[in-house]
């Protein structure tokens, strides 16, 4: 450990090698990235203008797509300009701070899922006391408590890995700064740290995966007593929360659960999991739901109005 750390940057191999695949990359990703943000930012203007999207459920929602919006700008803006460099590097800073948000990020949006999750179980499984139980009041802390265990698990990931030292080799098979290829590269034992990250990752995303599931069993088996127009009406939400939770929460669970080693199709499990649910979870969560199409289009015809 008392190796000297004379590693100020790290060069990143990216996802391709070949030109065209770089190219098309580019194309793919550029695009992906600005769906992302406008779709993300259409849910967030769309929950905040509207007087009728009151629900818990929509002030996780706006909360979640804040999250999609700034988690794939933590690593596709950069793997993006990358796509035209000839040496694709990133300093020893900015690859912690790469590290740290998009731990950071991807964790919160983690637990958002598990807020909306308890939102629904609460919703389906005990209407009565719903209006009770879920309030802005305490919506507030839930909402909190996400970012806060969020900022804790990062903080650790990072503080685990910057103090480890880095002596040479400085070239990472990847398109961004994550733990397992900088375990890699330090020049320490780092089997000790490896297993840390699995237990702060990997069980994260094991035991978060389990509790979604066991509560959308749950909520299921009560909707068999419920007529068959509400119990439509409630699938089609948990539908969408269960092919969200599916979508974030399988990628980290493959690449996390196992100690520090790395396999070629990490880097592309990890991107599909920056790129893809940020992308999808405006479409997800809005073409399945009447409310928020209703006042997407009460909020254009306003502005088609006020542009008149």
């Amino acid at each position: 450990m008392g190796t000297k750390n004379n590693v100020t940057e790290f060069v990143l191999f990216g996802l391709f090698q070949s030109r065209e695949m770089q190219h098309a990359s580019f194309i793919v990703f550029s695009l992906f990235h600005v769906l992302t943000v406008l779709g993300n930012l259409l849910v967030i203007i769309t929950i905040n203008a509207s007087n009728t999207l009151n629900a818990p459920m929509y002030f996780f929602l706006s909360h979640l797509s804040f999250v999609d919006m700034c988690y794939p700008f933590v690593t596709i803006p950069k793997m993006i300009a990358d796509t035209f460099m000839e040496h694709k590097t990133i300093s020893f800073n900015g690859c912690m701070n790469q590290l740290f948000s998009a731990h950071f990020f991807g964790c919160t949006e983690i637990f958002l899922l598990i807020a909306m999750a308890y939102d629904r179980y609460v919703a389906i499984c005990r209407p009565l006391h719903y209006t009770i139980i879920m309030n802005r009041q305490k919506c507030s802390p839930l909402v909190g408590a996400s970012w806060g265990v969020s900022f804790l698990h990062s903080i650790l990931q990072t503080l685990l890995t910057v103090q480890l030292p880095f002596c040479g080799p400085n070239e990472i098979d990847n398109f961004f700064c994550d733990v397992h290829p900088l375990l890699k590269l330090a020049c320490a034992d780092t089997y000790m740290v490896g297993l840390i990250v699995v237990a702060n990752s990997g069980m994260i995303s094991l035991v978060s995966f389990l509790i979604l599931i066991i509560s959308y069993v749950v909520i299921l088996l009560n909707l068999r007593s419920r007529s068959s127009e509400s119990r439509h009406k409630a699938l089609s939400t948990c539908g969408s929360h269960i092919i969200t939770v599916l979508l974030v929460l399988v990628p980290p669970m493959i690449v996390y659960i196992r100690p520090s080693t790395t396999l070629a199709a990490d880097k592309f499990i990890i991107l599909f999991n920056i790129a893809i649910p940020p992308m999808l979870n405006p479409v997800i969560y809005t073409l399945r739901n009447n409310e928020v199409k209703n006042a997407m289009r009460k909020l254009f015809r306003v502005k088609e109005y006020s542009g008149k």
